[in-house]
């Protein structure tokens, strides 16, 4: 937006300008209203969840409000990037709606209003770029009616926002995860469609993170809660969704996806086909890693984002090599 102003300026010295913003105004924000946020309750079937109560949670709002902010006035104008950035703000007041909450939202609250986001999610998208899907590895393009294209993008928005909103269970686990997805769409721009406005939000989004990692890092003294967790989710699926190969959700964000996904397919298809899978272990994944496995929150951590990483390189080694 203030390339409107000053137009002659280079966007690379506004998109640093953004980036320092976005950084210390989150870090300010967060120093200055830690104690004004909601109190967390603790978790009583997560390892360790006890250890959660009294700490303030939904930090989300500050550092998804600083985000939104900094998109809108550091970046060119782009009225795709304005319905996502309020999409953005939607999912992250939903959650953060429920942080506040005396009692917290049932599930099926909660999953009401992820669908609904994910379904205008996926209807901008659509709307601004068509159904063409794109797979990358084999350099082949799918014309999918644009019905059923909704429909795909839809289950991809939903689930990123859920996956990543189960895995937010030790400190600094699903930011650190989420930074690494978030770059790794970044650094595969080239072999995809990513937009340049887009690679420019995500060093925008890492920039606040890395602040806010600074007060979640094993201590925490404050957690992103839903508020967080969920735009971050929504974020990483728009990320996928506008590289047109939506495909590349999968190795990008594997590891946050199996430690919040195995959860909800063994919590799914025990409650409505009555089947149990994955008995003896632990989800999400960070549970069983802590409590099986006897890994310390920073081992988790360290291990799980050294994973991501591994996942990622390769992926982007075969992606150069096409």
């Amino acid at each position: 937006m203030l390339l409107w102003i000053v137009p002659n300026v280079a966007p690379l010295l506004f998109l640093t300008l953004g980036c320092m913003v976005a950084f210390l105004l989150t870090f300010i924000l967060l120093a200055a209203f830690k104690n004004a946020l909601p109190k967390d309750g603790g978790r009583a079937f997560a390892v360790d969840g006890t250890l959660s109560q009294g700490k303030p949670r939904g930090a989300g709002m500050l550092f998804i409000l600083v985000i939104a902010g900094c998109s809108l006035v550091f970046l060119p104008w782009s009225l795709e990037r304005l319905f996502y950035v309020v999409l953005l703000l939607a999912a992250m007041l939903t959650g953060f709606l429920d942080d506040a909450a005396k009692s917290p939202w049932g599930e099926y609250k909660k999953g009401f209003f992820d669908l609904v986001i994910s379904i205008l999610t996926a209807i901008t998208y659509v709307s601004f770029h068509g159904s063409v899907l794109n797979i990358a590895l084999l350099e082949k393009q799918i014309e999918i009616p644009a019905p059923l294209y909704v429909v795909l993008g839809t289950l991809l928005v939903w689930t990123a926002i859920n996956v990543t909103n189960c895995a937010d269970g030790v400190d600094g686990l699903s930011a650190t995860l989420a930074i690494i997805s978030m770059l790794s769409f970044y650094f595969a721009a080239s072999e995809t469609l990513l937009p340049a406005s887009d690679q420019s939000m995500v060093l925008i989004f890492v920039s606040s993170l890395l602040s806010y990692l600074w007060f979640n890092a094993t201590p925490s003294i404050l957690m992103m809660g839903d508020a967080g967790s969920r735009a971050m989710g929504l974020f990483l699926a728009i990320l996928a969704l506008q590289s047109r190969c939506p495909l590349l959700f999968i190795p990008f964000v594997l590891v946050l996806g199996l430690d919040g996904g195995l959860g909800l397919l063994k919590v799914s298809l025990l409650r409505f086909l009555k089947i149990k899978i994955l008995t003896k272990v632990r989800t999400p994944l960070h549970d069983q890693a802590r409590k099986n496995s006897g890994w310390s929150n920073t081992q988790t951590v360290f291990r799980f984002a050294i994973l991501q990483i591994v996942v990622s390189l390769f992926m982007l080694a075969l992606l150069r090599l096409i």
